[in-house]
């Protein structure tokens, strides 16, 4: 199979959940209006470290497109999908764009901070 070279990112990055493998950074995000079978999805102008599956028609809530499913380099999961053809103008601007599905990756903003919301005991109700 050979050696998996990955590229870092830098930045606000979103990552594969399985494995971690950076996938996109946020300046790269176009639209967070799309929807997936699993719920919510992200359109970008370009990700990384993804290989790209072979080419179907499939028909979306916006119509019919030609789209490649996408996979982490790393790990091999599906993490979303590449628009290679809109069939209706309207839906042109999606060429050559990705989906990330929401389900399948993690925002490195919303992973690395952690807050806590419950309420706090202070040391005068100790008391």
């Amino acid at each position: 199979m050979g050696r998996v070279f990955v590229v870092e990112l830098h930045g606000r990055i979103y990552q594969c959940q399985f494995c971690r493998t950076h996938l996109a950074v946020a300046d790269d995000l176009i639209s967070r209006s799309f929807h997936c079978r699993r719920g919510k999805a992200y359109l970008f102008n370009k990700v990384v470290n993804v290989s790209i599956g072979a080419q179907e028609e499939r028909i979306m809530q916006s119509g019919m497109h030609t789209i490649s499913d996408i996979f982490c380099c790393f790990c091999g999961q599906v993490v979303g999908w590449k628009y290679e053809a809109a069939h209706d103008k309207s839906q042109k601007y999606k060429e050559g764009k990705f989906v990330l599905e929401r389900g399948r990756i993690i925002d490195n903003v919303d992973s690395e901070f952690y807050l806590d919301t419950r309420p706090s005991v202070s040391d005068a109700e100790d008391a």
